[in-house]
């Protein structure tokens, strides 16, 4: 025996509306409730803009905005130093306007003196104006890029290879700051470059061989140079005291002469004076005293007088010569 067909009643009982209105009110309380609020971290300011126009900045911690996209925040890092790295990369970098991948075209640079380097650098900058940043330049952080790739390309045309690679990186370091800092200025990035630092500077791999021996050969020349430079240092100082040791005796013997010529001049003097006032007892007294010292060393001695009626036979004296020195 067949039975009915089972008949499915499809008019269920549906929801209140006032139960659908209660939902749709705590779905949009929560929706504006979520976004009426934001927090910036300690190392950041918030840039807030209203229907897309700039509104204000805002400083670190938790904040309140009008939601439901009236009020947009942009967080920048403004309190912290960013890196870019040129030629080469860090792994795990954080700052998005970072390659992934080595730059050789980056790198690769002509020298004044038309040869080629291969360059690599690091630029440290910060965020000083974050209104500039974001709305003044299209792209700010690529545009780094490349006013910074400019003015090193810049620097290096003007320095030969030498001192690229070896004598002139910290004239070059200060040169690119410079530059770089002007042309930040100039198109109002919004960014303060701090440091401008070189890494590895290295001739291309094909001369490499030659370069290093250039730079052999400087090396044994500044030896050289160093070594003659100890040789100098020891022997102009030595020569130096002997010609003051030579100096200070000729002036100690200029000075006992001279004390002597003075004295001798002194004697003279006193000796004219006393002359002077009786010649002939002073006449007879330097006779007297000259023949003192002049009898002692002529040996046997025969004294007469003017009529030659005796003679006057002298004893040796025993009187020693002085020794002559």
């Amino acid at each position: 025996m067949n039975q009915p067909p089972a008949v499915i009643n499809l008019n269920l009982p549906r929801p209140p509306l006032r139960l659908i209105g209660a939902a749709l009110v705590v779905a949009t309380a929560l929706i504006i409730l979520w976004t009426s609020y934001y927090t910036v971290a300690a190392e950041s300011e918030g840039v807030v803009l209203r229907f897309g126009k700039f509104l204000k900045t805002v400083e670190p911690g938790l904040h309140f905005k009008l939601p439901l996209g009236i009020d947009e925040v942009s967080v920048l890092p403004t309190r912290r130093q960013l890196k870019l790295e040129f030629g080469f990369y860090t792994s795990g970098y954080s700052n998005p306007d970072q390659p992934g991948q080595e730059q050789l075209e980056e790198k690769s640079m002509v020298t004044g003196d038309l040869n080629a380097a291969l360059v690599e650098w690091v630029v440290q900058y910060r965020i000083d104006d974050p209104k500039e940043y974001l709305f003044d330049v299209r792209n700010p952080g690529q545009t780094l890029r490349d006013l910074s790739e400019a003015a090193m390309r810049e620097v290096i045309g003007d320095r030969t290879v030498d001192e690229v690679i070896t004598i002139g990186r910290q004239d070059i370091e200060i040169s690119a700051l410079t530059r770089m800092q002007e042309l930040a200025k100039r198109y109002k990035l919004g960014v303060r470059v701090d440091q401008v630092q070189l890494k590895n500077v290295n001739p291309p791999a094909e001369v490499q061989a030659s370069f290093n021996e250039v730079n052999k050969a400087q090396q044994d020349r500044e030896n050289a140079i160093n070594i003659a430079n100890g040789d100098y240092n020891e022997a102009v100082p030595k020569a130096k005291g002997q010609a003051d040791q030579t100096i200070r005796g000729a002036e100690g013997y200029q000075f006992k002469r001279v004390n002597e010529a003075e004295g001798d001049v002194a004697s003279f003097n006193a000796m004219l004076e006393q002359y002077i006032k009786a010649p002939e007892i002073t006449r007879t007294r330097l006779y007297l005293e000259t023949m003192g010292d002049v009898l002692p060393f002529m040996g046997p001695k025969i004294i007469i007088d003017d009529s030659m009626k005796q003679l006057l036979p002298i004893l040796p004296l025993s009187i020693k010569p002085p020794e002559v020195k």
